[in-house]
């Protein structure tokens, strides 16, 4: 993508979501103009600096982590791939999430993933581990069933129980990290999809009905304080792995809110810009917004947009 093409999709892209505030729902922090802020979108920053002026927007991690809290970071580490080829969650974003939680007061923060290629060349080769521990964060495993405990799903309609990892269920709070990105069964990958990521057997999730299982897990009693979707590089083409960097678009944005439709829709909205994605094709976006865990109704909704530069 060249400059000039990059540039139209941003505006379009924010154009898609930088909507009228309606007052809706109360999910956010005051902003600094006295309005509910319920999701901000951050364009043409680093990862870093994007997240802290989302994070300013939103009212501080204050809001969301407490004194003396555990915490954990739940990126996407998927892939034995690096940063470039934008598979995982950005490490120098998961980075600052990290630092932002020690801020707030945090105990103790963890990051993990339950992996699907080997689970330490992962965490080593797409620079999460050194980054996370770098901030002070502990990386948890998360390759064997002994980590997990089975819970029930009873709002679940195709998926009623799951054993889920035991860093989720005894942690204080949680924030969900996923990376925007295709993908080959669900469509697209980002926060509801990242939750794959904390469960023990995900084959249950492919042999029944993928779109809705998704929905399912997010029905979680535990679920995640805030949600931010790294969009840093956007994997257009070859998901969820990739192939090479010409499947990858640098595409410079973030997407924060704890309304977990609401962020997905933003950035399905913004990959649409990127390459044609209906968000029907993302089935589990209704089936969340059906199951009342969050609006696709962005109008009704006050987006801030920032950009950067």
């Amino acid at each position: 993508m060249d400059r000039k093409q990059f540039l139209r999709t941003l505006a379009l892209a924010g154009a898609a979501i930088t909507l009228k505030p309606k007052g809706g729902m109360d999910l956010m922090a005051q902003s600094r103009d006295g309005k509910t802020v319920d999701l901000v979108a951050v364009m043409g920053g680093e990862p870093a600096e994007m997240f802290k002026q989302a994070i300013e927007e939103l009212g501080g991690m204050s809001k969301f982590v407490k004194q003396g809290w555990k915490v954990v970071v739940k990126p996407n580490i998927g892939w034995d791939k690096v940063p470039e080829l934008a598979g995982n969650t950005n490490p120098e974003l998961v980075a600052e999430v990290v630092r932002q939680c020690f801020l707030a007061g945090a105990k103790e923060v963890t990051v993990f993933d339950h992996t699907c290629d080997e689970w330490t060349k992962c965490y080593k080769n797409s620079g999460i581990e050194a980054a996370a521990k770098a901030a002070g964060a502990k990386m948890a495993p998360a390759h064997e069933e002994s980590y997990y405990r089975e819970v029930r799903l009873p709002l679940g309609k195709k998926l009623k129980t799951a054993k889920v990892h035991e860093a989720i269920l005894d942690c204080d709070a949680w924030i969900n990290v996923p990376v925007l990105k295709h993908h080959g069964g669900a469509n697209l990958s980002i926060s509801m999809k990242n939750h794959m990521g904390i469960i023990w057997d995900r084959r249950i999730f492919h042999r029944s009905d993928l779109q809705q299982c998704i929905a399912d897990i997010c029905t979680l009693e535990k679920k995640p304080t805030l949600n931010v979707v790294d969009a840093y590089r956007t994997m257009k083409t070859n998901g969820p792995q990739g192939r090479s960097t010409s499947d990858v678009v640098d595409t410079r944005s973030l997407f924060v809110a704890k309304d977990i439709v609401a962020v997905d829709t933003a950035a399905a909205k913004f990959f649409g810009q990127i390459r044609d994605m209906p968000l029907e094709h993302v089935g589990h976006l209704a089936n969340g917004q059906t199951m009342g865990l969050g609006t696709m109704k962005l109008d009704d909704l006050n987006i801030k947009r920032i950009k950067i530069g």
